[in-house]
């Protein structure tokens, strides 16, 4: 069992930055590949970004190319989403998710969730 919890969420303007954080319980951490994804209001959830359980493999989604990047601590059983140049459309409830099949951008690899942290981004 892994329990994810997010934080780092808040409201920035277009074009900050933030940094999300998701904390893992639990020993097994760097067995897993962690992902992050988000849901805008009235939109399905979106794949974001993610990494592999060794950090050495990252896979993104075309719409934070170049701006969102992601990394992990397992020392320290977390996972980082470093958001830059933020757009309103960025504007989700940001979720990480844990998957012991590896990273993907489909979220029914994913065996655990974290409960989300709000991201908004004004124009």
């Amino acid at each position: 069992q892994v329990q994810l919890v997010e934080s780092g969420g808040g409201l920035v303007q277009a074009g900050g930055s933030l940094r999300l954080s998701c904390a893992a319980s639990g020993r097994t951490f760097s067995s897993y590949a962690m992902g992050w994804f988000r849901q805008a209001p009235g939109k399905e959830r979106e794949f974001v970004i993610a990494i592999g359980w060794s950090g050495g493999s990252t896979y993104y989604a075309d719409s934070v190319k170049g701006r969102f990047t992601i990394s992990r601590d397992n020392a320290k059983n977390t996972v980082y989403l470093q958001m830059n140049s933020l757009k309103p459309e960025d504007t989700a409830v940001y979720y990480c998710a844990a998957s012991i099949r590896g990273a993907a951008s489909r979220s029914s690899v994913y065996d655990y969730w974290g409960q989300g942290t709000q991201v908004t981004v004004s124009s």
